[in-house]
């Protein structure tokens, strides 16, 4: 019986533990966000904020079986989201895809590229002691 009630209290506390987790992903912030796939990655470039390039992303989102959907922009955005975070980049800009295509290894693979960059500091406002 206190093996039966072990088990319980631990698969519990994993679930209170798991939820916590789950939160924590959940209210993670970026820096920007497009709004309409929920991570920072964007078609176009972000010309009012300074940044740097950290370096080209890359991804290929694949189909399951022929007759799965094709991927969805917020579900490619997401795949570069993740190669542009491992590399400490704020957000992608000039994010392409192209349409999917069937090779011998899959059923259909859409490919995504996009530029990873890091925003700097904005430049301080010097103050003109002639004012």
């Amino acid at each position: 019986m206190k093996i039966l009630q072990g088990i319980a209290l631990s698969v519990a506390l994993g679930l209170v533990a798991g939820g916590a987790i789950a939160k924590d992903k959940a209210a993670k912030q970026y820096a920007v966000v497009n709004e309409e796939v929920g991570v920072p990655v964007f078609a176009y470039d972000i010309t009012d904020r300074p940044y740097t390039v950290v370096g080209e992303v890359k991804a290929g989102v694949r189909k399951a079986t022929v007759f799965s959907k094709e991927a969805s922009q917020a579900k490619i955005y997401r795949e570069l989201w993740e190669r542009a975070e491992k590399l400490g980049a704020d957000a992608v800009v000039n994010a392409k895809y192209g349409d999917s295509h069937v090779s011998a290894f899959s059923w259909g693979k859409t490919n995504a590229t996009g530029t990873a960059v890091k925003f700097t500091a904005p430049a301080e406002v010097k103050s003109n002691p002639g004012s």
